[in-house]
């Protein structure tokens, strides 16, 4: 994990970019593999843990509606995610993470293990992804976190094939 982080915080600080995280069933996991990494501060500028729909929206400014028509877990609020904490913070990059890490909570449209990401930079076009991870709860949630950096990685290494 502390190489993925590495990794992001190398490549947000060379391309001089801030990144936040809005994070839901990782519950703040990816913000404190990004503050194990010395000197994350010049490239991490905060992280929204909400656990809950109320604070998705009061924290994120995700809709109610959105919430009520696709569920936490969904493309549709992941990508809100995303916005909210550009709106909501001086970051230049963002990433959410929403889904059911178990062992209850599953579904038969949304089984345990499903988890939406997104990831975004201001002003530019939302990225997002759905996987279905294995595991127990600590497995889910810890290969989330991985997931979650390795997506901040690949958005900034496109960012530089691109420009």
């Amino acid at each position: 994990m502390d190489i993925l982080a590495a990794q992001a915080g190398g490549l947000l600080k060379s391309h001089g970019l801030m990144l936040a995280t809005a994070e839901s069933c990782t519950g703040g996991g990816v913000a404190q593999a990004i503050t194990e990494v010395a000197g994350s501060s010049a490239w991490f500028e905060r992280g929204f843990v909400t656990y809950s729909n109320l604070s998705k929206q009061q924290m994120l400014g995700v809709s109610e509606a959105t919430l009520a028509q696709f569920g936490a877990v969904s493309e549709a609020v992941v990508r809100e995610m995303v916005g909210g904490a550009l709106a909501s913070s001086a970051a230049q990059v963002a990433l959410a993470v929403s889904g059911i890490a178990g062992p209850d909570g599953g579904t038969p449209d949304k089984p345990v293990g499903t988890v939406w990401f997104a990831w975004g930079v201001k002003n530019a076009s939302v990225y997002a992804q759905r996987h279905q991870i294995a595991g127990s709860r600590a497995e889910v949630r810890a290969h989330a976190v991985r997931i979650a950096l390795q997506g901040v990685i690949d958005l900034l290494n496109q960012r530089t094939e691109t420009a």
